[in-house]
């Protein structure tokens, strides 16, 4: 009889897991939402929400021989998972994958699409009754909103503002510096080295004057505040051994099992397994993980498989809008035409419509 794996959460990384499973395995997915959230095309879909239609997918597809429930997991159990409304769903493995959260309207706040639909609406519509906007917090989803903002709506007062003295300072020093220069050509202005000090909101956006410590201060119609993700680690708290690390997030073994529970597996933005908290990352460690599971459910001792290793060598694309920006790509940093040609165009969007059973439509 085939083993039976529960994955909690349909994001990337529970998606890839649950197809690369079914065929091998009795693969359950758990997943509050009724659709995936395309979370790359979430930032261009507060300038340009039409492409929210190719961007909340339906999981109807997604699955051939495994099956889905729409439900919230309220606790990881040795044999199975418990759900909210009371069901139990038993499992000889337990994939844990619920990702991270980050500020509306760039990530569900609550199990509905309607509701990140309505939000999306609502800071679309203050977006375009502003005249100033301000971003707080220039990592991939702040620096990406400051280009996504000045080719569409050019006519914005654009600041974005971080505590770093240079852009992505974890990379090559020329990726931050192009893409400064970039932002700036289009009339964004940028303030390096200065916090702010007086954010009314981590959540959502709203109006109002930021004091930074530099002592200036900014006055915007609209105040993005967007300081980072931090991972939705609920269910493996409660677990025997677990340790939580920055971000929220929860230290794994070499084989991604987060607690002294043997059969129970963390990955993506939950699991600190030495990979930044990056689509790129899950990438790379959801086939892995697949591997191994394979290789466990057909009789193989788990410690004799190949150990999860990080990559020394992180990449991050980084588009300003569908015609420019900056990527690292392991070796080197690159201009508009590979950053436009990989991401900035198309955002991935038609490779996940395909990858969830739904055709893109023809018009971007």
């Amino acid at each position: 009889m085939k083993k039976r794996v529960a994955i909690i959460g349909g994001g990337f990384a529970g998606i890839e897991l649950a197809k690369s499973l079914e065929a091998h395995m009795n693969v359950t997915l758990i997943e509050q939402n009724t659709h995936f959230v395309h979370t790359p095309a979430m930032v261009r879909a507060v300038v340009q929400p039409k492409i929210l239609e190719r961007a909340l997918i339906p999981y109807d597809s997604l699955l051939k021989q495994g099956s889905i429930i729409h439900g919230r997991a309220q606790s990881v159990e040795a044999n199975g998972v418990l759900l909210e409304h009371g069901e139990h769903v038993p499992a000889d493995y337990i994939i844990v994958a619920t990702g991270s959260a980050n500020a509306t309207p760039f990530k569900p706040k609550e199990n509905s699409i309607k509701a990140l639909l309505d939000d999306h609406a609502d800071v679309h519509q203050q977006l375009k009754a502003a005249r100033s906007v301000a971003i707080v917090g220039a990592g991939a989803v702040g620096t990406e909103l400051a280009g996504e903002i000045s080719h569409f709506m050019p006519d914005k007062q654009v600041t974005l503002v971080s505590s770093a003295s240079t852009l992505f300072p974890d990379f090559p020093s020329r990726l931050g510096r192009n893409l400064e220069a970039k932002l700036k050509a289009t009339g964004v202005k940028v303030i390096l080295g200065a916090m702010a000090e007086n954010l009314k909101s981590l959540n959502e956006p709203y109006s109002g004057t930021l004091k930074l410590s530099n002592g200036d201060q900014i006055s915007a119609d609209l105040i993005f505040p967007v300081i980072g993700s931090r991972a939705r680690s609920e269910l493996l708290e409660a677990l025997p051994g677990v340790e939580k690390s920055s971000a929220n997030r929860v230290k794994v073994d070499p084989w991604m099992r987060p607690s002294d529970l043997s059969n129970v597996f963390a990955v993506g933005d939950v699991a600190d397994n030495g990979d930044p908290m990056t689509v790129i990352a899950i990438n790379r460690q959801a086939p892995w993980l697949a591997k191994l599971l394979r290789a466990v459910s057909q009789g193989k001792k788990l410690e004799e498989q190949k150990a999860f290793a990080p990559d020394n060598k992180q990449m991050i694309l980084i588009p300003l809008g569908p015609e420019k920006g900056n990527s690292f790509l392991s070796l080197m940093t690159v201009g508009n035409f590979l950053t436009r040609l990989i991401k900035g165009k198309d955002l991935f969007l038609s490779k996940f419509n395909r990858a969830l059973g739904r055709e893109a439509p023809v018009n971007n």
